[in-house]
């Protein structure tokens, strides 16, 4: 798994019948700060999250084994939203 930041949505009309209905997100990987780094990718969203929220993200095989995601063509899926981030005792991030 991986933390992300999402950066805006993604519209595709013309899409595999199986990712109907579902929600893309443009994500960028994220540090344990909620610095983004990175090339923008895309997600399928799980748990309605939204342009501005960190993210903890599953991808690969993993991506496929969700209640919602079994059998879609998908390498990354958004399977939380992060409401604050602790290292070493210390809070490094947390949701406004």
């Amino acid at each position: 798994m991986r933390i992300g930041y999402v950066i805006g949505t993604t519209v595709a009309t013309m899409k595999n019948e199986k990712l109907r209905g579902h929600k893309l997100l443009l994500v960028l990987n994220a540090d344990l700060e909620g610095k983004t780094h990175g090339e923008p990718f895309i997600a399928i969203d799980t748990v309605d999250a939204g342009t501005g929220d960190l993210v903890v993200i599953t991808e690969g095989s993993s991506a496929r084994q969700t209640e919602f995601t079994t059998g879609l063509p998908v390498d990354a899926v958004i399977v939380a939203v992060i409401d604050s981030l602790e290292t070493s005792g210390t809070v490094t991030f947390r949701k406004a």
